[in-house]
Parts: C-alpha cells; structure tokens; sequence
C-alpha cells in the first residue's frame, strides 16, 4: 500500500474526498467484491470504490443524512451494482445486504464538508445558524433543545469528555446562567458566549471550537456508533477483507486504534492470573497511521488532522487470507 500524495488522476470529479488515493489503495478494491462506505458524504470515496468494480462488484452506501441519501439516489440510484440504505453505520451488521459477507469497510467519521458549510445545519460557529447540529435532523434532540434542558454538571461533563475543554465548568456555568434570560438558539449565539467566558489571548483557533466538538458528538452518539460500527463491520468482513477508517480527532482515532490492536495483538500476560484461552487474532494491521499529504493540506485544510488506519480480516484459525 501506498502513503504517498492524492491521485488526482484517479480521483473523482468536483469535490475531492480527503486521503482519497491512501484509502482506495487500502481498501485494495477488488472488481468482483462487495464493499460498503458507511458514511458516503457526498460519494467522493464511493465513486472511486465504484470506477474499480467489475459488473459483478457490489456497493453498498449508507449515511445518517438524507441530504447525502438524496444525492446517492440520485447519482447511483440506477446502478445496479449499488444499494442504498439511510442510517448509521452502527447498524450495517442489520442490513440484510451485508449478510453475505463485505470484502471492504469504509468509515471516513466526523462531520462532512457541505454539513460544515450549510448555515442551516448547525455545526459552524463561523456561520451564523439554528443550533442544531444533527446530522439525522428526524433523529433526537437539537442542540438547542439538549442545551435548554441538561444540566450544569451535564454540559461541563459533554464538553470535557467530548472535547477536551479545560474551561468546561466555566463554560456551563455561563451557559445555565444565559439561558435563564435567553434560550440558546442560533450557533452566533452559543459561540459569542463561549468566547466571553474563555481567557483572551490563549487560543490558535476559535475559543468555542471544542465545545462545538463536543456537542455535536455527543448529539449525534459519534463515538458509540463508532464503537458499535467497527464490532459490527468484523462481523461482517470476509476474510482478507479490509477495514479503512479516516479520522479527525485523537478521541476517534485512540478508539480506531485500540479496536484494531485489540483484535490484532495478544494482551499482555499477567503471571498472577489463571492462562486465559489462547488468543486468536482476528484483523492484521496494514501498515502504521498515515496522514495526509502536504499537497493534500495546502489545498484542503481540514485534512490536516486526518488520520487513516487499515486492517485486514483474518481467517477465523488466525492465518491469513
């Protein structure tokens, strides 16, 4: 596997997905097998996966949005080869499509570009929007609605957990004190605030970065869907299948990186313990993280904290495939 720059020649038209080269060369596509991405975005990733298939090769795409699940339709909807399901990828291992077993999962997590960039979604403190943030606008809470309610002891624990905010107490405690005047509606609003409370001069970005961080993936239960997500696509992979996953912050990727090290290494032996059952790995790791290039970052900043991580599906004896 490659961990050079972005194909450009092999990458799609319009919006480039990030570490689009690194992942397809990762997912090592075959043009015969069967291959999900669960968080198709807007199909950068997909329509590379699809330009490497055979007639015989399936895609099978799944997102939270219905504005993504709308563009799929629209763009693969008549595709044979593909199929389309709306919801998390949690849940893939309940898709009767998955039950024959998938030769490549791709998850590239967090929050997509034209999500960021919509006002009306919520996510940005640098676009004035309703606070909202979901990114299945029919599923839960909003933002605003989690923040009228919870606690003050809620809210300082959501922003330090989920976004490792130093300030998290002082945070909160603005925010309860606020709200008893105004509830918080718009993302102006919640960011104006947050960057009231925050000490000046300490911060490279915007003072309300992580708890925008942190909120967000609390609302939409990023991390246990992730958790669930990787359990459910070792279920489904075959063997010599591979799992690819691109994430933005370290409290994804140490989860991406301890499932894998999990399944792929023997725990340490404790001498003062009964022997424990051999231990049978199930993933090999491909190769170490990789970030994405230079030429990648000049041009698309948000990649700068990607990191990508592959694995390959083991037989069940441990061999492999």
């Amino acid at each position: 596997m490659t961990g050079g720059g972005v194909d450009r020649a092999s990458a799609p038209s319009g919006h480039l997905p990030v570490m689009f080269s690194q992942a397809l060369d990762g997912l090592r596509v075959d043009g015969n097998g069967t291959y999900l991405d669960g968080t198709f975005g807007r199909g950068g990733h997909a329509r590379g996966v699809l330009e490497r298939l055979g007639p015989a090769g399936r895609l099978l795409l799944m997102d939270k949005d219905p504005e993504a699940i709308a563009v799929a339709e629209r763009e693969f909807g008549t595709d044979p080869r593909v199929a389309i399901r709306r919801g998390s990828f949690a849940d893939l291992a309940d898709w009767d499509a998955t039950s024959g077993g998938l030769d490549g999962v791709l998850l590239d997590l967090g929050v997509s570009s034209p999500q960021l960039d919509v006002a009306e979604r919520g996510f940005s403190f640098g676009k004035d929007g309703p606070l909202d943030m979901r990114m299945d606008p029919d599923a839960g809470a909003s933002a605003a609605q989690w923040l009228a309610g919870a606690t003050e002891q809620e809210i300082a624990d959501v922003l330090w957990t989920y976004g490792e905010e130093r300030m998290s107490r002082r945070i909160a405690r603005a925010i309860v004190a606020r709200r008893a005047e105004e509830p918080f509606t718009r993302t102006a609003q919640l960011a104006a605030q947050i960057a009231q409370v925050m000490p000046r001069g300490e911060h490279k970005t915007h003072p309300a970065t992580r708890s925008f961080q942190a909120i967000r993936i609390f609302i939409n239960r990023e991390l246990s869907d992730l958790e669930a997500g990787l359990d459910a696509a070792l279920e489904r992979l075959r063997p010599g299948g591979r799992l690819a996953v691109i994430s933005f912050h370290s409290l994804e990727d140490r989860i991406v990186k301890q499932f894998i090290a999990g399944h792929a290494k023997a725990p340490p032996a404790n001498r003062r313990l009964p022997q424990a059952e051999v231990f049978v790995p199930a993933l090999r790791t491909i190769g170490s993280a990789m970030k994405a290039q230079a030429d990648e970052t000049g041009g698309n900043p948000r990649s700068r904290s990607a990191v990508l991580r592959i694995a390959e599906r083991l037989h069940g004896d441990g061999g492999a495939a």
